[in-house]
């Protein structure tokens, strides 16, 4: 049995659409499965997705299965956020992140959509 997500998995693929043409803010998480903080951060990314539904797209990458897109964006601590818009990079945070401080971040993303 799958487990439903509100957030949206990103893959090398999909990155380009999904991130870099978005209409809207766009959180990516670049996460692995065998980091403990980036397991811990599970629940704030899910809670964030279901609070920004329909204002911004929040979503995870995993850089062990997309190492193309982790690579461009020299990630080399996980976790860490990159928040988007209008295919820029405008913010982020490395390490463990309060989901206070990243709602923070995405309400003061200016142009929202």
């Amino acid at each position: 049995m799958s487990e439903e997500h509100s957030y949206l998995t990103l893959t090398d693929a999909n990155f380009q659409n999904e991130v870099m043409e978005s209409e809207v803010p766009v959180l990516v998480d670049f996460w692995a499965p065998w980091c403990g903080p980036c397991v811990a951060m599970g629940p704030v990314i899910e809670a964030l997705a279901q609070e920004f539904a329909g204002k911004a797209k929040i979503a995870k990458l995993n850089v062990d299965e997309n190492p193309m897109t982790a690579g461009k964006y020299a990630i080399r601590s996980i976790p860490t956020i990159l928040i988007f818009n209008q295919g820029n990079l405008v913010d982020g945070a490395v390490g463990l992140a309060s989901k206070s401080m990243l709602r923070e971040k995405l309400n003061s993303v200016p142009a929202w959509a």
